[in-house]
This record gives C-alpha cells, structure tokens and sequence, in this order.
C-alpha cells in the first residue's frame, strides 16, 4: 500500500466512523482536544523511552487525532484536511526562507529568531505576546513567553545572567521562608520556577521534557531502593529517612 493509498484509507476509516459510531457521532472539538493532548503526551513518552515500536503506535492514534479534528471543520464549513495541508506547507515554506529563499541563516537560534519576525512582518501578529496559547502546560507556557520577549532583546545576554537570576530568585524565596507569608512564599516559588526555565532555554533544553526524565528517573530510583532493602531483609517503607537515603543512594550509583 502505498502512503497516498494509506492516507486515504484512514480519512474514509474517519468518515465512517463519524457516521456510524454512536460514540464518534457525539463528539465535537472541545471533548476531542483532551484525547488529543494525551496522544500527544503519549508520543513524548514513547519518543523518551525509545521504544520504536510504541512511537509508530502512538504517532497513528495522534495522527488520527488530526483527521477527527479536521473533518469536524470540515462539517462546519471551515476548511477540511486538505485545507489543513495546504496551510502548514505553505507556513513552513515561509517560515523557512534560508531553505526556500535567499537568505542565509546558520544556526538553531537565528532560525527560532526569523520564525518570530516572519510572524510579524509577514502574518500580520501583532504585540510581543500574540498568540501565545494559555493553555499550555506552565513550563511550556514560560518558555515560549521568555522566547518572545528574547525576539525583542529582553533576556540576559549569556547563561550566566540566566544563572544569577536563579540564584537571586532561590535567596528571595529563603528570605520569605524564614518570615514571609504563605501568599509571599507562593510567589517566590513561581519566579523561581520562571528563572530555571530560562536557565533551561539559555543551554537548549526543554523544561517540560527533562522535568518528566527527572521524575522518571526518581520514580524509577525509589523502585530500585525499595528492591535493594527488600533483597536485605527490611521493609523500605518501614525505614527511617537516614535507611531509605541508603538504599536511594545505592540504586542511584547503580543506575
């Protein structure tokens, strides 16, 4: 079968679907959003994992996420999945003038700053901030508002100042630990917060991905140092802190 072929086959599968299942006949945008965003996170958990094969499997359940969704404009008369192609074809040429035009750019960082001004210049967006969607997750939505204001120049010049911030925000919150309120406290955690995801942006890595790896690996650490105490005799959810450090310890050299 060829990809035409494939593709085709899953935009007929969609349409009977939507016609025939009482389930797929009931749903509109917003009840299918939510599934759309677990396929999404889905993928990114396949993606860390490298797991080949559960990628292929999830990229499919996302990819259908787009035809659902695109079929329900369709139904509405505002565009459909061919519309949707021509559109992100067309962006990504646009978006992408050293690769379909003339200009010569070299490096990650001046490609990001372009896309920023192409919005602007060439798609009509206007404030600092357009169309910076509040839905996203807090880490994503941090860093695509710090990349905004780095279009415009706001941002330290190197990862150092990036560091010194942190630094400042970490001193901030300990000053209001020791006498601040809880609303205080709150509010020194959020700018510290802000400033590792700057830290994070400035050395290339993304906030929301490598804080789910830490999660995993402590997750899988805590797994491993329960085993350890078990293969020892003790119960690990029984041990004092100083025990459970131990153990930690170990399945953390270990891995």
């Amino acid at each position: 079968m060829s990809l035409a072929e494939a593709l085709t086959g899953l935009d007929t599968l969609a349409r009977r679907l939507r016609r025939d299942c009482p389930w797929d006949r009931e749903q509109t945008a917003k009840t299918i959003v939510p599934h759309t965003v677990e396929e999404a996170y889905e993928v990114a958990d396949a993606a860390l994992a490298d797991d080949d094969a559960k990628l292929l499997d999830e990229l499919g359940d996302l990819l259908y996420q787009v035809y659902f969704l695109a079929l329900l404009l369709e139904e509405k008369g505002d565009g459909d999945l061919e519309a949707v192609a021509h559109a992100i074809h067309d962006k990504l040429v646009r978006r992408h003038p050293h690769v379909f035009g003339g200009e010569e750019i070299t490096t990650a960082g001046a490609v990001r700053s372009r896309w920023e001004r192409v919005k602007v210049e060439q798609e009509g967006r206007e404030g600092i901030f357009h169309d910076v969607p509040e839905s996203l997750p807090a880490l994503l939505y941090a860093r695509k508002v710090q990349r905004r204001a780095a279009v415009v120049g706001f941002e330290y010049p190197d990862v150092e100042g990036a560091l010194g911030d942190l630094e400042d925000e970490l001193r901030e919150l300990r000053a209001e630990l020791a006498g601040g309120t809880d609303e205080r406290r709150a509010e020194e955690l959020g700018d510290l917060l802000f400033a590792c995801v700057n830290v994070a942006r400035r050395i290339g890595a993304d906030p929301e991905l490598e804080l789910r790896r830490a999660t995993q690996r402590f997750r899988s650490r805590v797994g491993a140092a329960e085993r350890l105490a078990e293969a020892a005799g003790e119960r690990w959810v029984e041990l004092p802190l100083d025990r459970q450090d131990h153990y930690f310890d170990q399945a953390k050299e270990a891995q």
